[in-house]
């Protein structure tokens, strides 16, 4: 994947993942409306090129988003309120895949890659929620607050400087495993 379509998905990882709730929502949202979106283009792709291909690509983003935007809004009112801003994302999320040809490549590498991300957000909001919070779950249901880890947490988690820092901790994690990885391989030669 091009690194501007790479960048472009760090919004709602790091933006819209301040709990696992939220995270849950965002990603069942993006998964619906890029699926939905990826099904009508399909055949508009072949008979439209050029800029008519993106100004029937960014129709149809734009609706299918704010489709899933009402329906957000009427049952899911109070998450919606809170993610409402990356919700409108999403459609820029659908054009500049289908620009960057992402929706061209074979259906279980695509799905592969939308799992994965799912993936990395649901984890991210999870460990955002248990640090910043001290629990996890909280917002899944109104009559449950959570399984609850600690009393208290670490606020800044639940910022997006905290997730900044979340991040560069994952990755600081995945480097040192990878590299102990090669060395235990470079060393246990038979």
């Amino acid at each position: 994947m091009k690194p501007t379509v790479s960048l472009l998905m760090l919004v709602p990882l790091l933006g819209a993942t301040q709990t696992f709730s939220a995270a849950l929502g965002i990603t069942l949202m993006l998964g619906a409306v890029l699926g939905v979106f990826a099904v009508c283009m399909s055949p508009l792709r072949e008979r439209l090129t050029g800029t008519r291909a993106l100004l029937a690509s960014l129709i149809l983003a734009a609706t299918l988003t704010s489709c899933a935007d009402i329906v957000a809004q009427l049952w899911f009112l109070p998450w919606q309120q809170t993610s409402g801003l990356y919700i409108g994302l999403i459609a820029l999320h659908c054009v500049v895949l289908e620009y960057h040809d992402a929706f061209r490549e074979p259906v279980a590498v695509s799905f592969k890659r939308c799992a994965l991300f799912g993936a990395l957000m649901l984890v991210v909001g999870g460990l955002r929620e248990i640090i910043g919070y001290g629990s996890l779950g909280r917002g899944l249901s109104e009559h449950w607050q959570g399984l609850v880890l600690f009393p208290e947490g670490l606020h800044l988690f639940t910022l997006v400087p905290g997730a900044f820092v979340l991040l560069g901790l994952l990755l600081a994690v995945r480097q040192a495993w990878t590299r102990r990885n090669s060395v235990i391989k470079e060393t246990h030669r038979p």
